[in-house]
């Protein structure tokens, strides 16, 4: 009896050992896995011999962590490459109208033709207001990105802030030659949204209508609450129009653009749980905004 007993427990302490064993190279194997999935760019998971549930769900675990963090690094890779494309196109920007000023300085100090002085003068006073316009405008962006507090809403006839916003810029529009055609619904269409943003955005978009058109502006609201701004822009092309809402992006045919409006745009569309796209075909620049 008594070695049937030291038998038994002698099998329990060899399984026991063996399950050790077990679990001893399965914490190796998942300590190298993550560490060299750490040294290296790829989206291969931890994968271990050990079929034990306790083991493969800590494997698990630490693979669904490798997801968030690849996510997080590829999302901080992105954001520093746009960081470096927004410093080099703000650089352009701000250094186009800088350099203009500091040429017609020097020829202002060379001449002491009065009509030439009065022309100078009037160049630098216009490229002064341009550089003006772009510091306001990455002022204005860099509060509403930093501004992460709740927004107040009510019920908004969107309908009608669209009206107001185009009556607003109509004289601008005008003076562009550009024809605007409003096609709106008869039937109200009320949102739960931010009247203050949903100005701004109405804003942004007709300010790159000013930009952009080559002479007309067609805006839709339709029962749906769907709203198109759509005009031609020979000027654009499809690639150029997949950035427009890229931070800092800017467009050759467009002047005094840092390419903030539509981004703006963007980010307040979302922030009210909207949807805001961009398309180009004919020649004709479509965006198209769903509440």
């Amino acid at each position: 009896m008594v070695y049937g007993l030291i038998g038994i427990l002698s099998v329990i302490i060899i399984v026991l050992c063996i399950k050790i064993y077990s679990l001893k190279r399965s914490a190796r194997e998942i300590a190298n896995e993550f560490a060299d999935r750490l040294r290296t760019d790829t989206n291969t998971l931890i994968d271990i011999s050990s079929r034990d549930k306790d083991m493969c769900r800590l494997a698990g675990s630490i693979n669904e962590q490798l997801k968030i963090l690849r996510k997080e690094h590829l999302q901080y890779h992105q954001g520093s490459m746009e960081l470096k494309n927004a410093i080099t196109n703000i650089s352009h920007d701000i250094r186009t109208p800088l350099t203009a000023i500091y040429g017609y300085l020097d020829m202002l100090q060379k001449t002491d033709d009065a009509d030439k002085q009065a022309r100078y003068i009037s160049v630098m006073k216009e490229r002064a207001e341009l550089m003006k316009q772009l510091t306001e405008e990455l002022f204005r962006y860099s509060v509403i990105i930093s501004d992460e507090s709740e927004f107040l809403t009510e019920n908004v006839n969107i309908g009608q802030v669209l009206e107001d916003s185009i009556m607003g810029y109509y004289g601008a529009l005008s003076e562009k030659g550009i024809m605007v055609n409003v096609h709106l619904t008869e039937q109200t269409v009320i949102r739960d949204l931010n009247k203050g943003y949903l100005t701004r955005i109405f804003s942004n978009l007709l300010n790159n209508a000013l930009k952009y058109s080559d002479g007309d502006l067609d805006i839709t609201l339709s029962d749906t609450g769907e709203l198109t701004f759509a005009n031609t822009a020979k000027k654009l092309s499809s690639v150029q129009v997949e950035q427009l809402f890229d931070r800092f992006y800017t467009v050759e045919a467009a002047r005094n653009s840092t390419g903030l409006g539509l981004s703006i745009a963007r980010t307040l569309v979302e922030r009210m749980g909207g949807r805001i796209t961009a398309e180009y075909e004919n020649s004709r620049l479509k965006i198209k905004i769903i509440f």
